[in-house]
């Protein structure tokens, strides 16, 4: 192996280390001058970016937070309403059972006094009716028994309304209205 000189030692600078040195240097000059802070530049701007992408989110997610607690708020008061209304509706309900009811009941009484006044008049007519019939009869029998014609329509009513009135009469004092009918009969026969 031949001898080792001090040009062939890569830790001696040599004659183009000083070149070496110089563009080095120019590189270096260039890299901080012009790439550095193009770079820079470029790391800020992805910096200011990424933490304003990170406050949109942030702000998104806050939002969203904020819309999920007006949600959940307008959702019960939603259901508040929605109860209201439902206790409303069934309090309408009930009123409208009870006005319904009344309104029957009331229909239910008209129809009732109605029916009374009508069996009243009814009554009033039979009885009146029959009054007629029993006045007649009775004084046709009267006639009959007495022998004496009674044409005077005067003293034929005063002759009905007496024996009317004792009918009433003895009907009042006797529970059973036949007997006291027959008995008032075969009486005014003997007269």
């Amino acid at each position: 192996m031949p001898p080792r000189t001090l040009a062939d030692n890569f830790l001696v600078p040599g004659p183009t280390a000083i070149a070496e040195l110089i563009v080095f240097l120019l590189i270096l000059f260039i890299f901080g001058k012009y790439i550095v802070p193009f770079v820079n530049q470029k790391l800020a701007e992805r910096q200011e970016l990424i933490r304003s992408q990170f406050e949109e989110a942030k702000r998104a997610r806050d939002e969203a937070e904020a819309a999920a607690a007006e949600y959940r708020a307008q959702l019960q008061e939603i259901r508040a309403e929605a109860t209201r209304v439902r206790e409303r509706a069934h309090e309408e309900g009930q009123q409208i059972i009870a006005e319904m009811k009344e309104q029957a009941r009331r229909e239910a009484d008209r129809i009732v006094r109605a029916a009374e006044e009508q069996i009243q008049a009814e009554r009033a007519r039979a009885v009146a009716a029959v009054r007629a019939e029993v006045g007649s009869l009775a004084v046709e029998l009267a006639s009959r028994i007495v022998g004496e014609s009674l044409a005077d329509v005067e003293r034929q009513h005063r002759i009905v309304e007496r024996f009317l009135a004792e009918l009433e009469e003895r009907a009042q004092r006797q529970p059973a209205a036949s007997d006291v009918v027959g008995g008032q009969q075969r009486e005014e026969v003997h007269r």
